[in-house]
């Protein structure tokens, strides 16, 4: 069993082309990937299949007499015997047994999806490298400097506070909050010079006690703040790289990372070994949108449940629009799918719109530079990550449910290091209902999940290990933190009729270690009634 390398599902040997997103599998990439197999061995299969000239319906490809083929057309034979034999297995089960299975999975249909749909696979734990290169090359003639913000990760814990979220009324001591992702080495590496940096950049190093290489470019880590030589979004790690026209120059952010699985959701899909399972929310013990209001003080809801978020002017207008006609008009539709008596369940309303995009929005390979907002995500039913993790808060505001965003690296270490790439998806918060929180002895205000969403890679409430955060989203009604993050390289001078160009790059160094198993996270819609 493989994995597709562009939306890590699941592939088969000999597969031309990934079932479940349609895009023809390149070269030496089909079945390339072997998770139970420390995710390490490659095949190399040849296929006479190539892409077509031009664009043509999903599964097309062009074979090497030149004719063209719709190899999808395979799928459907494909999923009616598997599903013909998911039917019969659950008829020979015992009445007992098919019990059992409704009241897991909610009934045959959403049965045979569990056992046909496409999945991805993560690791439980994992340890890895990650290397963040960027390589400058200066033209022409004169003298020319480089600076850039390169931010420091603190430990992100379960809770986004850093501490134990939970309190009990009966004066129960909580578990701590589980550390699911931290940093156990740093180093940055220009042109060939490391110098090891403090792993939460403590103490602060300014620029007056800067470190200068050997070649003259020079390298601090100081405190956070509006001075050009300080940190403007948070903690980070400052590069200046003076350079000579001719001159090619590679600075590298190396980060040694644990990181580990973390789920905010108790369902049967997720394995009873998967940390915090055990204290998720679900559609059952969710509570309604009124209830955010009372949760953590209302912070969140008054922070990132507001209608309207990051102005971006002319330049593309509001990137979340809980206002939009399009948008109100699609949270109501979703809102009528729900069960009777749930429409006001913000687990169940959220969810819902989770596996709405999922149904009506394709993934786009090809998005502009300018990312579409969330009303133009929806109305162009297709986007990227950032443009439909846009589209998912916009609706969730239509009701008031808060959601902000998680900035970082989306990879495999475990696979190639082509699978790295920046990425962004998000954070919601859903309050626990009063009568669980009673039950469990929790006190309400602090009775609520503070948890991710990843809407593009089919991640529910899950954290794990093969994406990287660098930054959780601040409130900042102003939206510049948010524009500092996209803008990390400061300036760029050159004299003389020079210009300097910067390429950024990712890779693993060495292999990842990896622990505790590996789990599915199958794609398919929840069964909310």
């Amino acid at each position: 069993m493989g994995a597709c390398p562009y939306c890590r599902s699941a592939t088969l040997p000999g597969d031309t082309i990934c079932y479940s997103c349609g895009r023809v599998l390149p070269k030496g990439d089909r079945s390339s990937y072997r998770l139970e197999q420390q995710f390490m061995q490659k095949g190399k299969k040849e296929s006479t299949y190539k892409m077509a000239k031009k664009p043509s319906k999903r599964g097309v490809v062009q074979t090497h007499t030149g004719r063209q083929r719709n190899i999808m057309k395979r799928r459907k034979n494909r999923f009616r015997s598997l599903a013909m034999l998911g039917l019969v297995a659950f008829v020979m089960l015992s009445p007992q047994a098919q019990e059992a299975v409704f009241g897991e999975f909610g009934g045959v249909d959403e049965f045979l999806q569990s056992q046909l749909a496409p999945y991805h696979v993560y690791p439980n734990e994992a340890s890895f490298t990650l290397s963040k290169n960027s390589d400058v090359t200066m033209s022409g003639t004169g003298t020319g400097a480089v600076t850039e913000n390169i931010l420091i990760p603190p430990a992100f814990r379960s809770s986004l506070s850093g501490a134990t979220q939970l309190a009990y009324t009966d004066g129960t001591e909580p578990a701590p909050a589980v550390t699911i992702q931290e940093t156990l080495k740093l180093t940055i590496v220009v042109a060939g010079a490391e110098i090891n940096v403090p792993v939460d950049g403590l103490p602060d190093r300014n620029h007056d006690d800067r470190i200068t290489t050997a070649a003259g470019h020079e390298v601090w880590w100081p405190a956070v703040g509006s001075d050009e030589n300080e940190c403007p979004v948070a903690k980070c790690v400052k590069v200046r790289v003076n350079m000579n026209g001719g001159d090619q120059v590679r600075y590298s952010f190396v980060i040694q990372v644990k990181s580990t699985s973390y789920s905010w959701w108790d369902d049967g899909r997720v394995p009873d070994w998967v940390v915090g399972k055990e204290l998720g929310i679900n559609m059952e013990n969710s509570g309604t949108f009124a209830d955010l209001a009372t949760r953590g003080n209302g912070v969140r809801a008054s922070d990132f449940g507001g209608g309207k978020w990051y102005d971006r002017g002319s330049n593309g207008g509001w990137a979340i629009n809980g206002e939009d006609a399009l948008v109100l008009s699609t949270a109501d539709a979703i809102a009528m799918t729900l069960p009777e008596g749930k429409t006001e369940n913000a687990y169940g309303f959220a969810r819902a719109t989770f596996d709405y995009l999922h149904s009506a929005v394709t993934y786009d390979r090809l998005a502009p530079v300018t990312a579409r907002s969330g009303p133009e995500c929806l109305a162009a039913q297709t986007g990227d990550c950032d443009e439909q993790t846009n589209a998912f808060f916009s609706i969730l505001r239509t009701r008031g449910v808060p959601g902000w965003y998680a900035f970082g690296i989306l990879g495999d270490p475990f696979f190639s290091n082509e699978g790295w790439e920046a990425h962004a998806w998000g954070y919601i918060q859903l309050p626990m209902s009063k009568a669980w929180c009673e039950e469990h002895n929790i006190v309400l205000q602090t009775c609520f999940v503070d948890a991710q969403v990843d809407v593009v890679n089919n991640k529910w409430l899950l954290s794990t290990p093969t994406a990287y955060l660098d930054w959780v989203e601040e409130a900042d009604a102003s939206g510049q933190a948010v524009y500092e993050y996209y803008h990390p390289v400061k300036s760029i001078t050159y004299g003389g009729g020079g210009s300097i160009d910067r390429i950024r790059s990712f890779e693993t160094i060495g292999e990842a270690e990896l622990s505790g198993g590996s789990f599915k996270v199958k794609k398919y819609a929840e069964a909310l009634g």
